[in-house]
């Protein structure tokens, strides 16, 4: 039998876990995931692009598990009444190939995408960091201060979107949390001041909605919208000035997908679990700049799936489906097939 969390269960388990002690633990096991990066099958995802969105399938192994989600991209969808996006996802035992763990993975992307970033800021922003600046105020961006604050301690925050009804559903979710929230009248008003600067808007278009004179030393930018071909945020004047560090997870899928898209082909960039692992520097200033062009990973996915696996092992959260046949001799193909036939 194969365990499955379905939508209504991760719904459930979430409330009762508490989001901020979910992302806290969702980051140990995705850090633990990084520091034995070498020991995983890696390849960039594989994407479906078409006019109405992109749907990808993202695989990663460590030899004794196999991981892959499904997820699509659609920005049209909510003025067609579907949400841009929905996920599931598999574990697999690699010594005979058998599904073992099976998750929806909406709910479950959107915490990874914060747990994923979080982590990374606890290695590159400022120790002292307090200011946490938000441009897109969608549904990601409420699981970013989550992440930061659980993990971080950042309570401070400004928001800005183009969106004004985006806005107010942000203040009006994350204020009875207890943060010190502050609209901000632009996205240089949002940035002013800020220690960490998350970028999480959703157009599907090269866009500049971050530029070099925003950028005040020391901040550490955590840039999540470009994520696909053909869609960024940051000003490449950002990336080339001097004394700004760009921070990746994958680099070939992220030459493809991420800010670096603009840059040349031999531009330099840091995989993060090297940072981890003590074989490359992180922050070395405190007036450094530093930039985690994020796209998602396929062993982020990895590690949330086992996180979930492990943390509803013991609870009733989950269904046991039958995903393997099993007749008499589950060796004999022809007892599989016999068990179709009708008895005469």
């Amino acid at each position: 039998m194969t365990r499955f969390v379905d939508v209504g269960n991760m719904v459930r388990w979430a409330a009762a876990q508490g989001t901020e002690q979910i992302l806290a633990g969702m980051v140990r096991y995705i850090e633990d995931d990084f520091r034995r990066w070498e020991e995983f099958d890696k390849k960039p995802r594989v994407a479906s692009h078409t006019p109405f969105g992109v749907i990808e399938l993202m695989p990663a192994s460590d030899h004794e598990n196999y991981g892959f989600k499904y997820v699509n991209g659609h920005p049209s969808n909510p003025a067609r009444g579907f949400q841009t996006v929905t996920a599931f996802g598999v574990l697999a035992d690699v010594s005979n190939g058998y599904p073992t763990f099976m998750s929806e993975m909406t709910l479950l992307t959107a915490l990874r995408t914060a747990a994923t970033s979080a982590m990374v800021a606890r290695k590159l922003a400022r120790p002292d960091s307090k200011r946490l600046a938000l441009i897109g105020a969608g549904s990601q961006s409420e699981f970013q201060t989550l992440a930061f604050r659980s993990v971080l301690g950042i309570g401070q925050v400004s928001v800005w979107d183009t969106d004004p009804a985006a806005v107010e559903k942000y203040v009006r979710n994350m204020a009875p949390l207890g943060l010190d929230i502050t609209v901000a009248s632009s996205a240089v008003d949002a940035v002013r001041g800020a220690d960490i600067i998350t970028t999480c808007t959703a157009d599907k278009a090269k866009a500049v909605i971050l530029t070099a004179d925003m950028v005040e030393p020391g901040v550490h930018i955590n840039a999540m919208g470009g994520d696909c071909p053909g869609k960024t945020e940051l000003d490449p004047a950002i990336l080339a000035r001097d004394g700004v560090d760009v921070f990746v997870e994958f680099d070939p899928q992220t030459r493809i997908e991420g800010e670096i898209q603009q840059m040349p082909a031999d531009f330099p960039v840091t995989e993060f679990w090297r940072v981890l692992t003590g074989q490359a520097a992180g922050r070395t200033s405190a007036g450094q700049v530093t930039v985690f062009d994020s796209v998602g990973f396929a062993i982020e996915d990895f590690s949330a799936l086992r996180y979930v696996r492990d943390a509803v092992a013991a609870t009733d959260y989950f269904d046991e489906i039958d995903l393997v046949a099993n007749p008499d001799d589950p060796k004999d193909l022809f007892g599989l097939i016999g068990a179709l036939v009708p008895s005469p």
